[in-house]
This record gives structure tokens, sequence and C-alpha cells, in this order.
């Protein structure tokens, strides 16, 4: 028996991971076009002791999905299915595709050939599953993350990747391992049919943009930091961690990869819906926004690099500095701009 889930295109952004990357492949399958959904939450969130060493961890609130964390906005959600061993891992993932679901499947890149760290480096990664061939005992595998791979692979190398402990080897296995893969595979799921999600039209701009100024304008609560306020506090926090000699490369890496993204694909709806409502603010804006994100993409270099000591703390504390301000000054243009829709 064989089937191809037909239509399964890849979706990438240069500043995303592979998270957004199969989600928005995910929902473009159920016949929701991914950025509207993805990128409308500008958000941030973290989590003390909350942090996985996973490529596709994102903060989620208690009783939140996955999905529901990047798109707080609209009615979807994901579920984690974690199978008893790979027999039942495979199971699952076979019926879902018999049943014309496409699936995504955490997997360890050091197991799979087309991946770069392929038996090199350890690393929890999330690839899409949408066909598979018993006779020729195959699988076809999406994976969007450059260099990317579109194709067939065994289904023995899917199964070793998918049931790998992950372990932390040598010096090179860094920020995403040590925890073991399980066999886990994603769905996703709507809550109302497809066409019945909100156009992007200028109601639909100022909701996102209302809602992502009350966000950043919270207070924190909890045990946790959000908003604007608790992203300069955990950010300030990191910096004072490394000046005592605390170890923050691994949490401040995997936390400003999540924060990173979400920037990133805001920035790219914020041109999407300039374009859309031919509002040349909203252009500017979605420039401003990717500015922050690639403020995030030096945290996260600078990250990687603090535990050799190339990274000092008043040179953290610069680009701290300088990321807050800009995404001050993004916000307020925004809050400009919505008051011209």
């Amino acid at each position: 028996m064989s089937v191809l889930l037909e239509d399964i295109r890849p979706w990438r952004h240069d500043l995303g991971g592979c998270l957004h990357g199969c989600l928005a492949t995910l929902l473009e399958s159920r016949g929701v076009t991914a950025l509207p959904v993805l990128g409308a939450a500008w958000t941030f969130r973290h989590f003390p002791g909350g942090v996985r060493r996973e490529e596709y961890y994102y903060p989620c609130r208690a009783g939140d999905s996955l999905l529901q964390a990047l798109a707080p906005y609209h009615p979807v959600r994901s579920e984690w299915h974690e199978p008893a061993d790979a027999a039942a891992g495979w199971r699952e993932v076979r019926e879902q595709l018999s049943a014309g679901h496409a699936v995504a499947v955490a997997v360890d890149n050091f197991e799979l050939s087309f991946r770069p760290a392929y038996r090199d480096v350890h690393s929890n990664h999330l690839v899409v599953v949408h066909g598979y061939d018993e006779e020729r005992g195959t699988v076809r595998v999406l994976d969007a993350v450059p260099p990317a791979f579109h194709g067939d692979i065994p289904l023995a190398e899917l199964t070793a990747a998918r049931n790998s402990g992950n372990d932390l080897v040598h010096e090179r296995d860094m920020f995403f391992t040590g925890v073991h893969i399980g066999n886990r595979w994603l769905s996703v799921e709507l809550g109302v049919p497809a066409d019945e999600f909100p156009p992007l039209d200028r109601d639909e701009a100022d909701r996102v943009l209302r809602l992502n100024q009350e966000h950043f304008a919270a207070r924190p609560d909890g045990d946790g930091y959000r908003g604007l306020a608790g992203q300069e506090a955990f950010l300030t926090g990191m910096v004072k961690r490394l000046a005592a000699g605390e170890a923050i490369r691994d949490e401040l890496f995997v936390a400003a990869g999540a924060a990173l993204a979400c920037t990133a694909v805001h920035a790219d709806w914020l041109a999407l819906a300039g374009r859309t409502l031919d509002h040349p603010g909203l252009l500017e804006q979605a420039r401003a926004v990717d500015r922050v994100a690639h403020h995030w993409s030096a945290v996260r270099i600078f990250a990687a690099l603090t535990s050799d000591g190339e990274v000092s703390p008043a040179r953290l504390a610069r680009r701290v500095d300088a990321l807050m301000r800009d995404h001050e000054s993004a916000l307020t243009g925004l809050e400009q701009e919505r008051t011209r829709l």
C-alpha cells in the first residue's frame, strides 16, 4: 500500500525555524493561508525552568497548545502525541496519512542523511511527513530548513531519527540535545472551517495591532516574564547572570530563538497587511519590526559565544539596550499607524 498527499508545500522564513515552517505547511494543507495566522501575534513570554532543548521550543502558557501559543488570535490548536514506542509511533503516523492528514514528527538530525549534521551532531528537529510506500519501505519527508529536502527516505532512517535518545556526546552537541525524541508527532486542528478565518482587512489589522499593543503593555504576572517589561527584565537578568559568572548560553540561545522567529514572522505579516491594504505606513513599520528581529538574531549569536568568554556582560548589555530602544520605537510607530487605518 502507498499513500502520497498532494499539494504539500514548503514554507520558510529566513529568520524562522522548523516550528513555523512545519506548522505553516500543515495549516496550508488544511486550506488556511499560513502567514495571516502565524504572523499576527507579536509577543514575548519566558518561563524560567520551562525551556526545552528543542529546535522547535516555544513558550506556552498552561493549557495552551504549541500552535495556540504561536497563533493566539485565531481558532487553531495543535496536539503532541507521545507513542509508547517506535512501532506505535509509525502506526499512528501511518493512520493519519491514510486518513489524508500530513503530520510533523520530531527527529534527531544525527540520523537523517539529508541533514548537514548527519552522523556528526545530535539535534532535536521537526519535519513534515506526508506519504509512504510500504512496498519500497520509504516515507515522503519535507524539511524546508536549509539546505532543504523534499523527497523519499527509508522508513528505517526516519524511525532511527524519531526513536533517538538524542544524547549529548561531545562539545558540538549544543542547544538541542539531551532530550529523548520519543517518537513524538504533532497534529493541527482548526476550530472553524478554513473559509471562515477572518480576512486580512482593516478591521482585522486593527484587531491584531490592538491585541499586540495590549500584550506588550501588560505587567508581568506569575512566575514568567511577559510583555515589554518582562522582556527587559529577562534580558537584563541575563546580563547580570553573565556578570556573576553563570552559564546562560543554552537558556538565552533557545529563548532568543523563539522571540526572533515570532518577531521576524510578524514583520512579514505587517508587510503583507501594508500591501493588502495599500497602507505604506505599515510597510515602514514592518521594516522597524524586522530591525528588532535582527537584534534578536545578534543576541542569539552572543549567547552562543558567552561560554567561551567572547562576549562580555557590557557588550551584551549594549545589544540589549539597542534592542529595547528599537522595540519601543516600533511599538510607538505601530500605534500611530493603527490610528490611520
